[in-house]
């Protein structure tokens, strides 16, 4: 394992933490003690992987990297542990992690990283942390951007876009340049949607395809809502979509999916429920979570975050999908073109994706994928000098609130 800190060992402060390069699969490495003197514990020594017991190693992948942005924050401070535990991409899938994190935060960092370096992962390979993107990015298969700032006081859900689209900008233009060319990027700061567009758009070396935003947070409280609604087990819950964008404008599609293998609106024989509680109430589930603790929703939005990568690294099963916001370039449903849209997708298991075209739309639910379209058009238009668009305008300003509550 190695991990790069930048501490009182001989990095001053204000400093970059320098980004070791492993091998692309670094299962076999030196099995000397690293010379670099900004490693910490543990994460200095490198192992030769062949010398441990093979019945550990033999089936293992070659290494991935895994970039994380906002690494010290709530959420990562659940995800870390899932990723590195192997209950993500899988029991055979060494991982090493890379860390961006900030000035204010570096120590937090390196407080994340002693808690790894006690956990004894085996899966993980190594820790490298840091404030640069671009060394955070280096050679990265997946980009997992859950740093965003927050919202302040009276700012406009536009004041917010522009503000954390500057960061998305500066991040998309660093995954271009240092990222492998075939990174699949998870955003999760909000505005995630206009985010992950703005990321994309600043980083054409990289598949437009390969950019998501997390709704699938959304599509997990649906399923809730009608499980219980209808009696049953969570796990009976499929074909659950979430459309558009992730605000109260977010469309949870119940005329498709379905309860134990039946229409869900056969066994929850109330429409009046499904449009006028169900659909608000996926939308506001943070809001009411914060009122009964007092805090955010970080730790079902990690779990999430790891099932949105999981649908993407296991076969879907026949008939279902899942939720991810992706780039609507070429989509079946007539949604405008050059937008991240939620959208029903499956995958082979193999990082890849494709929307799924079966999908009935009534006019109720054409109407409401309308309105999120409408809305993310605005967003756009309010975005468009951070993504090289000549003239567009912010129709958002004094407009209606519709940041999903509970969130920045």
């Amino acid at each position: 394992m190695a991990l790069n800190m930048r501490t009182a060992h001989g990095v001053k402060a204000g400093s970059s933490a320098r980004v070791v390069r492993s091998a692309r699969a670094p299962l076999r490495v030196r099995a000397s003690a690293s010379n670099d003197s900004t490693a910490f514990g543990v994460f200095k020594l490198s192992y030769d992987v062949s010398k441990e017991d093979p019945a550990l190693t033999r089936n293992w992948k070659p290494t991935i990297k895994v970039a994380v942005t906002g690494a010290s924050g709530n959420i990562a401070n659940h995800l870390l542990f899932m990723l590195a535990s192997g209950e993500v991409y899988g029991k055979d899938q060494p991982i090493a992690l890379q860390l961006l994190g900030s000035e204010r935060s570096y120590a937090a960092l390196e407080g994340v990283s002693m808690e790894l370096e006690d956990s004894l992962y085996p899966l993980l390979r190594s820790v490298q942390i840091g404030i640069s993107a671009e060394e955070c990015f280096a050679h990265a298969d997946w980009a997992l951007m859950i740093g965003a700032k927050p919202r302040g006081p009276g700012m406009e859900r536009a004041d917010l876009l522009a503000l954390n689209g500057a960061v998305f900008q500066t991040q998309g233009r660093a995954l271009n340049e240092a990222a492998d060319a075939n990174c699949k990027v998870l955003v999760v700061g909000n505005p995630c949607n206009t985010n992950a567009l703005i990321a994309m758009e600043n980083a054409p070396r990289l598949k437009r395809k390969n950019f998501h935003a997390l709704t699938r947070l959304d599509e997990n409280r649906a399923k809730c809502q009608m499980a219980v609604k209808a009696g049953k087990f969570y796990t009976s819950v499929t074909r659950t979509a979430i459309w558009g964008n992730h605000s109260t404008t977010q469309v949870p599609d119940f005329l498709n999916a379905k309860i134990g293998n039946l229409p869900a609106m056969n066994v929850i024989k109330d429409t009046e429920w499904f449009k006028h509680e169900f659909t608000p109430k996926v939308a506001t589930r943070g809001g009411a979570l914060i009122k009964k603790w007092g805090k955010s929703s970080a730790a079902s939005t990690a779990v999430s975050v790891a099932d949105a990568i999981r649908s993407l690294v296991t076969p879907t099963a026949p008939g279902d999908c899942f939720s991810s916001g992706v780039c609507t370039d070429g989509n079946p449903y007539g949604i405008a073109e050059g937008l991240n849209f939620s959208m029903p997708l499956r995958s082979n298991g193999d990082g890849d994706y494709e929307v799924c075209e079966d999908f009935i739309l009534d006019d109720w639910l054409r109407e409401k994928i309308k309105a999120s379209e409408t809305e993310l058009l605005s967003e756009k238009g309010c975005v468009s000098d951070l993504i090289g668009l000549m003239g567009g305008s912010c129709a958002l300003r004094g407009a209606e609130d519709t940041t999903v509550p509970g969130e920045a």
